[in-house]
This record gives C-alpha cells, sequence and structure tokens, in this order.
C-alpha cells in the first residue's frame, strides 16, 4: 500500500516584486492557512516519509511553515525541490511520483505544487473511494486543498490513472467549516 498527498500551494500575492510568477509569495492568508494545513496533517497520520517539492517561492514557503507547525511533533521527511513539478500537468507529475521517490521508496509521499496540473491529476487519479471527497474536489483544488490517495502497488512505478483510492480531501475553508 502507498499513500499519495497532493497538496496546492497556499494563498499568495497577485504580483512578485521580480515580475516572475515563480516567484510570487505568500500572502497574509496564505501563511495562515499553510500553518492550519501543517497542523491538521500533523495531528492525522500517517506523516509523509518523503515530501517533493516545486522550486517556485510560494510552494517552498507553504511546505515551510506547513513543517515548521509540524516539527517537534513527527519524524522529519526527506524533502526534494523539483524544479519539474512547476508547471506540470498530469502526466509530468506522474512521472515525477514513479521517478523521484527512488531510491528512497518511501510508503507516504506528498507532493506540493501548483494548479491546473495537481488539480488534474487528482481527478486523473481517482478511482474510487470518499464520494464526498470527490464531490468536493471535482470542480477545484484550492489553495491550501490537500488530497489523499491510498493506492494497492508495491511500487510508485505502479501509481496509474483511475487506480487511486481517493481517501480524503480538506482545506483550510472545510476545516473551518
Amino acid at each position: 500500500m502507498r499513500r499519495l498527498m497532493l497538496l496546492r500551494h497556499a494563498k499568495t500575492e497577485t504580483d512578485a516584486p521580480s515580475g516572475r510568477d515563480q516567484d510570487r509569495r505568500l500572502d497574509d492568508r496564505g501563511h495562515k492557512d499553510a500553518a492550519e494545513i501543517g497542523d491538521w496533517m500533523a495531528s492525522h497520520p500517517p506523516f509523509p516519509e518523503a515530501v517533493l517539492v516545486s522550486h517556485a517561492v510560494r510552494a517552498r514557503q507553504t511546505w515551510d511553515i506547513a513543517w515548521e507547525t509540524m516539527k517537534d511533533r513527527v519524524a522529519a521527511p526527506q524533502v526534494e525541490v523539483l524544479p519539474e513539478l512547476y508547471a506540470a500537468d498530469p502526466a509530468q507529475i506522474l512521472e515525477s511520483i514513479r521517478t523521484a521517490t527512488i531510491p528512497a521508496d518511501p510508503r507516504q509521499l506528498l507532493l506540493v505544487g501548483h494548479n491546473p496540473g495537481m488539480h488534474e491529476i487528482a481527478l486523473m487519479l481517482t478511482g474510487g473511494g470518499d464520494p464526498t471527497a470527490a464531490k468536493a474536489l471535482a470542480d477545484n483544488l484550492p489553495t491550501s486543498g490537500l488530497a489523499i490517495f491510498d493506492f494497492d502497488v508495491k511500487d510508485w512505478g505502479d501509481v496509474a490513472y483511475r487506480h487511486g483510492k481517493l481517501v480524503l480531501f480538506v482545506s483550510p475553508k472545510l476545516l473551518r467549516s
């Protein structure tokens, strides 16, 4: 069994001072939401053994803030920053899942990335699971949204579209309601 967690970066400023999209930073709400989702993750095991993070500032900030809220409660995962997760389509994300986990071979893997690719792959991986979560995820993977999938496979290389069991979908907005 393998568990995959897809986390979209938290809410960002509209424009970066540099003018480059990948340099956009989290806004005040983004800081709060990243901490909230990190706190939720630390309280709901299992925790990821490995984390793959886009190199964009907002994705790295999301992970850093989330980690700061949980670091005293969980074991430190192996973290890798992957430039290819920035603006990645579902095929590129799936390839990162299948290959970037070697040789560590974690059982639980977290990706921190961007829409539309993260939302699209979440929809494409869903092959069953929680219908309420599927309905909530159908239209959007919101900022700080976390989709959790289980795969009945022995190896990450066997993860395939429509074979994931959507276990849970959570976001700061859902946690507040």
